[in-house]
This record gives C-alpha cells, structure tokens and sequence, in this order.
C-alpha cells in the first residue's frame, strides 16, 4: 500500500477545515485536496514542516507507512 496521509484525521482533530488550513500553510485548496484524499506523488519538506505547523503535530501524525501484502505463496512458514 505505502504511505498514506492522515490530513485529514488530524484536521478533524484540530476541527480544522480545509480553506483555513489552505490558507495557513499557503497552499491552494486543490493542492492540499490532492494531498489530503492520498492522490499525491510526493509532498515538500517546506510543506510538511508548514502543515505540522499550523495542526500543532509531528510528521508521523500525518503520515503512516502501511506495507503491502505478500502474496500467499511468497510468505514465509
């Protein structure tokens, strides 16, 4: 699976919405969209450091790194 974003829960969290949060971090509501529904390809440290800013968290908060599934055959006994 990889990395998915929790933007999300954390905003709700905070009870922030995504136009104030947008205009916190600077970043334009489609942008931060992309990256709030895991549609990104990459994020900027300069973001990270600017949303974990404003929602008062750490990087791991927003980020969590769920591995793929092996397939049945390949797994070890």
């Amino acid at each position: 699976m990889g990395i998915i974003v929790n933007l999300d829960v954390m905003m709700a969290k905070r009870k922030m919405g995504l136009t104030e949060l947008a205009n916190q971090v600077d970043l334009t509501l489609a942008n931060l969209s992309i990256l709030k529904n895991n549609k990104a390809k990459a994020v900027r440290f300069s973001t990270l450091t600017a949303i974990c800013k404003a929602l008062n968290c750490q990087p791991g908060d927003i980020l969590e790194f769920v591995p793929d599934e092996e397939p049945e055959e390949e797994r070890e006994i």
